[in-house]
């Protein structure tokens, strides 16, 4: 499963948008709201924080 290049969320291949930079990059976005997001260079938003402190969560209760 790819992981989104903004927001670190995992999410199915055949969703989301796969783009490659002029150098070879490979940049995985689950959304287009992570990708234009990504492009204007803005930080993380509490969307973007709130899905991370969910998956963070859910580690934790795993141990």
């Amino acid at each position: 499963m790819p992981k989104c290049t903004y927001c670190s969320r995992n999410y199915e291949f055949p969703r989301g948008l796969t783009q490659v930079d002029i150098v070879g990059k490979i940049k995985y976005f689950c959304s287009g709201k992570c990708r234009k997001y990504f492009q204007m260079n803005r930080k993380k938003g509490k969307w973007a924080k709130s899905k991370l402190q969910t998956k963070e969560e859910v580690r934790e209760e795993k141990k």
